[in-house]
């Protein structure tokens, strides 16, 4: 069975951090009595984006992509393992979702959390060091020892250097727990992803009190629709991912930026909520949109004003010229980055990382180090660069989930494969070049 790592003198895994993606993997080894699995999350409780947990905001991938079912239907953490095991299978069916509220799946991931028996909360993982023989995890007074290492820490939210200091303003990650009463502001939303849209629907419906005015500034040309369609859909699946992953690394940067809207555009639904939203308000309703769009704006200045509040100056790329928006309170959609986590300093030098300082991940979401090859180091939402933009989305969770287990087992324990429709990725040629490339 699996035990604790203070139970343990060496687990044969140790994962760090455990969001969704973790708790994937951390699902898939629960079962395994041969595998002393521990995982190792920071915070007391399990809390999936709390700060935009908004009601009404939909997942954009299907309820069946959660975190075991593609690599194991029979796993008892599954989603409709969830809906039976709180009686309301019939019920969800009957309903017919198109797509599962956010706050939904957040409780199955919770629920999930709460019954894995390989996870520790209020466990903080400070450092790591390489011993010769294993991984050592110090943290909290405690010491852990660990042949493999998974590393899900995720993602740092975006501050723009524009922004002054860079802690004056409010990130969509934490929305909901500082948002407070908006009444008589004048609020500037930046942004124009999903995030966005949810945070200025969420203004718009007065339940924060009434703004004074609200201003949504997007780089984009104007606020685009998500590409979800069957072939756009195929990026995420992986043979595609595969094929992505074989190729030269000078061509994958410029591939990924013109996929952007598959996997970073706003929800159809969400649009046509705003835009009906809109329309009532100036045609029906009569009344004076709070709202100002500016799409194609690209903000480079925030300053003081003499009254204390905040200037914006933003670039217009569709005629060239500038805009200047006064606000009360800036709220940032700005996204995340990915960063290597301050525990994995020790190891640093002993990493093979690209000249932007990322990880030269393999296919199997491990880290190229100096180390023995025994003892891998797997790294998750840290591959969009040479996984392609499924790497961060929730689409193949449990996918990747089942490679790192796999890998880490020695054979193929899990399901990774699927059907694949006719499509060559690759040509003739290009494949030669792929295969002696990698």
């Amino acid at each position: 069975m699996n035990v604790s790592a203070m139970d343990s003198p060496c687990l044969d895994v140790a994962g760090i951090g455990a969001g969704p993606f973790n708790l994937s993997v951390a699902a898939l080894l629960a079962p395994l009595v041969e595998v002393r699995s521990a995982f190792f999350e920071r915070r007391p409780r399990f809390a999936w984006h709390p700060g935009m947990m908004l009601p009404g905001a939909k997942l954009q991938t299907s309820f069946l992509k959660d975190l075991v079912t593609a690599a194991d239907p029979t796993s008892a953490y599954s989603f409709l393992a969830y809906l039976v095991a709180h009686g309301r299978f019939y019920r969800f069916l009957n309903a017919e979702f198109g797509a599962i509220e956010r706050r939904e799946f957040a409780d199955y991931l919770q629920w999930v959390a709460g019954r894995l028996p390989n996870l520790l909360l209020g466990h903080e993982v400070r450092e790591v060091q390489f011993d010769g023989d294993g991984f050592v995890l110090h943290g909290d007074g405690q010491r852990h020892r660990a042949r493999n290492l998974v590393v899900a820490t995720g993602a740092t939210p975006y501050v723009p250097e524009w922004a002054p200091a860079r802690l004056m303003c409010l990130h969509t990650h934490q929305y909901l727990e500082r948002i407070g009463n908006v009444d008589g502001l004048r609020i500037a939303v930046v942004g124009g992803g999903q995030s966005g849209a949810e945070v200025v629907l969420d203004l718009l419906s007065g339940t924060r009190g009434q703004a004074a005015a609200i201003t949504w500034l997007s780089r984009r040309q104007t606020f685009e629709a998500l590409d979800e369609t069957a072939f756009i859909n195929e990026f995420f699946t992986p043979h595609y991912v595969d094929a992505f992953h074989r190729l030269h690394p000078g061509r994958k940067a410029a591939i990924v930026a013109r996929q952007k809207l598959a996997s970073d555009g706003i929800s159809r639904d969400t649009l046509t909520q705003l835009y009906q939203t809109l329309y009532m308000d100036s045609m029906v309703r009569g009344e004076g949109s709070l709202l100002r769009l500016l799409p194609h704006r690209d903000v480079h200045a925030m300053e003081a004003d003499s009254a204390g509040a905040w200037r914006l100056t933003a670039h217009n790329g569709f005629d060239g010229g500038h805009d200047v928006v006064d606000a009360d309170l800036v709220i940032l959609a700005t996204g995340y980055l990915t960063r290597l986590p301050d525990c994995l300093a020790p190891l640093h030098d002993r990493l093979d990382l690209d000249a932007d300082g990322r990880y030269r991940l393999q296919r199997d979401f491990s880290v190229q180090w100096d180390g023995p090859a025994a003892n891998g180091i797997y790294v998750q939402n840290a591959g969009r660069h040479s996984h392609g933009i499924a790497e961060p989305q929730l689409s193949l969770a449990a996918w990747r989930g089942a490679v790192i287990a796999n890998a880490i087992l020695g054979h193929a324990r899990y399901a990774t494969g699927d059907a694949a429709l006719p499509i060559e990725w690759a040509s003739g040629s290009g494949e030669a070049a792929i295969d002696k490339a990698a």
